[in-house]
């Protein structure tokens, strides 16, 4: 049993490229519109790039699936206009709690400090995420996506790629200077250019089961070891919005996936686990997982993002949220790029940076499933030794790991200028910057990161001396006010003190007392000019 509830439906509609003699041209063509295809696509038209975006279904909504959306994504959806409908309609939520049989062994808090317009984590389904961003798309008018609409050809070219797309009423032909693959776990335009992932596929099955109920559970993540009504396995119990609750149950490797979705089989486990029967099913899978990628993500002009490019496993919610954060990396250095801006080579910065964060994330969950999932007697009795020791001794909590949960990723590349001076405070080179709350020059409310947008910015603090001169200059004191020294506080701050910030809003450079040739030589090495020289 695999529920599959369609929540929205789209018409394919005729284009008048399909009209002309010969293949049109298109600046960028997205090829998948999941999350990852369509913030890629609506972050590119926010800077001037029309976008074509190619999808072959006519529909979004076919189960829950991803549910579990972080700070750092949500801080990407509100530069992108959708953070507020999420926000509305998702669960908030920062407290995870984990529990061995039925003991509470620990509980954990991602955001113990205030000062932050997002919060930690919201759940939402995915097809309401999605169904957000397909109406953010619509209102740009640089921005056309085509349903129905399937690859089934894709030829390189010294300057771009022509893809060969399949609708309802025959095939058409167009040309691009950029494809971005974002296409999914089974991507059709990674099999048409022959990539293979390299990485590890676990046999452990687990059921994931979205349940409609009206329960007392808090807005929390509960994990459970070794559950009194899931015998020597895991459970995990997230809440959605709808009174819907998402439940993950770790079956084993020798489980009949087939024979696990059937209601006969998934209500007598959910009812042991509810301890009730005053539910409905809404979605219920079976599935394994995969924690590898491809070795590089960039093929000529062809740039593939999220799980065309990754797939890690679900513990951690580090799948959504890396693929949305490929698609934040990708579309400023895409636009520069397609602009004349910066040289072509800074496409290659995109896969060095996210192939990094997909390492990262890999080891993340790869460590998880060990944990959560022993493959020998030695390893389960070193996790259950770790188990005991976290009820009495702070260190072993650390040790436990029930889905290490997203977080972004820090680019140390060369991209970023190296510190020359020392720094306190949680602003780190190359990571996002942290948000604080601010006032503007009219004194009206604003954060920090709403002032950024989506441009290279720079931040200085005064010290009577000339401020600095650029694209996008932002004076601490006259155009932003830090009202309750937030952002003295995170970015250690004195006067003089200045930052420059890439347009993903990552932190490149910073000085205590910067130079004229020092901001330029750092602005040209952040758009891919290598060392920051001409």
């Amino acid at each position: 049993m695999n529920n599959r509830k369609i929540i929205y439906q789209f018409g394919y509609r005729r284009c008048a490229d399909q009209d002309r003699p010969s293949p049109a041209r298109h600046p960028v063509i997205v090829v998948g519109a999941g999350p990852v295809g369509l913030c890629a696509a609506i972050d590119l038209a926010q800077r001037d790039i029309p976008v074509v975006l190619l999808d072959d279904a006519d529909r979004i909504g076919e189960g829950s699936r991803g549910i579990c959306y972080a700070k750092r994504t949500l801080e990407i959806l509100d530069r992108l206009g959708v953070a507020a409908p999420c926000l509305e309609k998702g669960v908030t939520w920062k407290i995870g709690k984990v529990f061995q049989r039925s003991d509470l062994l620990y509980a954990f808090d991602l955001l113990p400090e205030d000062g932050h317009k997002m919060p930690a984590f919201i759940n939402l389904q995915q097809y309401y995420l999605e169904h957000a961003l397909v109406e953010r798309a619509a209102g740009l008018p640089n921005l056309e996506i085509r349903w129905g609409n399937k690859v089934i050809g894709l030829k390189h070219r010294n300057n771009g790629a022509t893809l060969n797309v399949e609708t309802p009423e025959g095939s058409y032909e167009l040309d691009t200077d950029w494809v971005v693959a974002a296409d999914g776990a089974r991507s059709t335009l990674r099999g048409m250019l022959g990539l293979a992932f390299q990485g590890e596929v676990f046999e452990d099955r687990f059921l994931i089961a979205d349940v409609k109920m009206k329960g007392d559970f808090p807005p929390e993540r509960w994990f459970w070891f070794d559950p009194p009504f899931h015998d020597g396995h895991s459970a995990l119990l997230h809440k959605q919005p709808d009174d819907v609750w998402r439940i993950d149950l770790q079956l084993g490797p020798h489980a009949d996936a087939k024979a696990e979705q059937a209601p006969e089989r998934v209500i007598p486990r959910l009812r042991q686990m509810l301890g009730h029967d005053d539910f409905s099913l809404e979605w219920v899978s079976v599935y394994t997982f995969q924690c590898r990628r491809l070795e590089r993500f960039v093929h000529g002009r062809v740039v593939f993002a999220g799980d065309s490019a990754h797939q890690v496993s679900p513990f951690g919610a580090r799948g959504a949220n890396s693929g949305i954060q490929d698609a934040e990396n990708l579309a400023w250095k895409l636009a520069l790029v397609a602009k004349g801006e910066a040289p072509e080579s800074l496409i290659e910065s995109y896969d060095l940076e996210r192939s990094a964060a997909a390492d990262e994330n890999i080891g993340h969950s790869t460590r998880s499933t060990d944990f959560i999932a022993p493959r020998s007697a030695q390893e389960l009795r070193f996790r259950d030794s770790a188990l005991s020791l976290a009820r009495h001794a702070p260190f072993a909590k650390r040790v436990v790991n029930s889905g290490r949960l997203s977080t972004p990723s820090t680019y140390e590349t060369p991209l970023s200028t190296p510190d020359a001076d020392t720094w306190s405070g949680s602003a780190r080179l190359g990571a996002p910057l942290p948000d604080a709350p601010m006032r503007d020059r009219n004194g009206r409310p604003i954060w920090l990161l709403e002032a950024l947008g989506g441009r290279e910015t720079i931040l200085h603090v005064p010290n009577g001396e000339q401020p600095p001169t650029g694209s996008h200059v932002l004076i601490i004191v006259d155009d932003l006010i830090d009202e309750h020294g937030f952002f003295a506080q995170r970015f250690d701050a004195i006067p003089g003190s200045t930052y420059l910030v890439r347009p993903d809003q990552h932190l490149a450079a910073r000085w205590r007392h910067a130079t004229p040739s020092a901001f330029k030589s750092a602005s040209r090495r952040l758009r891919g000019f290598e060392g920051g020289h001409a």
